[in-house]
């Protein structure tokens, strides 16, 4: 009964999630801007260390990627491929290889991002 239910489940969706709290650390303060690549909008703008909640999706199929703008010159940020995506092929959920990027579910992003001075 349960392993039915498991096949039609989306992996990534349900132990995952499509926003992450991403730590920018820095030693000492310092301005960030955060702007998506594929948009150009800027998605937050803040005084480091601090934590934003970014999607970890770009459209279906699609990485966010970001550019994390400081005095000191603009470091990139990209979503990659989340494991519990790969459940998807090992429980046979088929409909789950399609919800997941739907959702943002199947891309995860990192959970600190160490700021270059």
């Amino acid at each position: 009964m349960v392993l039915p239910i498991l096949s039609l489940a989306s992996c990534a969706s349900i132990v995952s999630k499509s926003n992450y709290p991403v730590a920018f650390k820095s030693d000492k303060p310092v301005k960030i801007t955060v702007t998506n690549q594929s948009t150009n909008n800027v998605v937050y703008s803040g005084t480091a260390p601090t934590t934003a909640n970014l999607p970890a999706s770009n459209g279906y199929f699609k990485p966010a990627k970001y550019d994390i703008t400081t005095s000191k010159g603009v470091q990139n940020l990209n979503a990659s491929l989340d494991p519990w995506y790969a459940g998807n092929i090992v429980f046979g959920g088929a409909i789950g290889a399609l919800v997941d990027p739907a959702t943002g579910a199947m891309w995860k992003l990192p959970k600190e991002v160490t700021l270059s001075h």
